[in-house]
């Protein structure tokens, strides 16, 4: 699908918050025809109001993975911030703020090297709290594969991974595992083989 011009109809933009673009974004009205794709969202001023070339391609394509189209329900009432630990330790993480990229197509401000996406813990907090159901952590781990599939992710993430994938284990089992384990009154680890676990992982 193209892009579409939308042009802010009762909000002047330069007295709205960047967390209220939600609202303006509600409150807009299509302008003319399709324009070209392009691959981000772009901004131009014109007499104090904002037009907004939305991106519906990046949409698209979270919509064609399991709980991607859930963001279409998101009227940002923020219930998935208020209670998200992430959010409270990391300033820039802001679970609604992202769904709100997502719905106007901002792909270059999540898919990058620097994506604070990352900073998500999976928690499910925001499953739970969302009163439209959007699932906004599945939204987000969809955009932790895209990441990902794209070779961008943090040095923590990628030893986790190839860990995973030689000894079946997210952590390195040491003797000090077994003797924590011991003292703990807990039963020796097992062996774990990778084998069958290397097979599902393979492109």
């Amino acid at each position: 699908m193209g892009v579409k011009t939308f042009e802010s109809v009762s909000i002047q933009v330069s007295q709205v918050q960047p967390h209220f673009y939600g609202h303006v974004y509600q409150r807009t009205r299509a302008q003319g025809a399709e324009l070209s794709p392009v691959q981000e969202q772009q901004h131009t001023q014109d007499e104090g109001r904002q037009v907004m070339r939305v991106n519906f391609d990046f949409k698209e394509e979270l919509a064609a993975t399991l709980e991607g189209a859930s963001v279409n329900l998101c009227y940002q009432c923020g219930a998935c911030t208020g209670d998200c630990p992430s959010a409270r330790f990391h300033k820039d993480f802001n679970p609604r703020e992202i769904m709100l990229k997502v719905l106007l197509g901002m792909r270059d401000d999540l898919i990058r090297e620097d994506s604070i996406i990352w900073n998500c813990s999976s928690c499910y907090n925001c499953h739970e709290r969302c009163p439209q159901s959007v699932k906004p952590v599945e939204i987000i781990i969809e955009l932790k594969n895209l990441l990902a599939r794209e070779g961008i992710f943090p040095k923590g993430v990628k030893e986790t991974v190839e860990a995973i994938k030689k000894t079946g284990r997210s952590t390195i089992v040491t003797d000090y595992t077994h003797k924590m384990r011991e003292s703990l009154g807990l039963p020796p680890l097992t062996s774990c083989e990778p084998g069958e676990l290397s097979r599902i992982l393979e492109p």
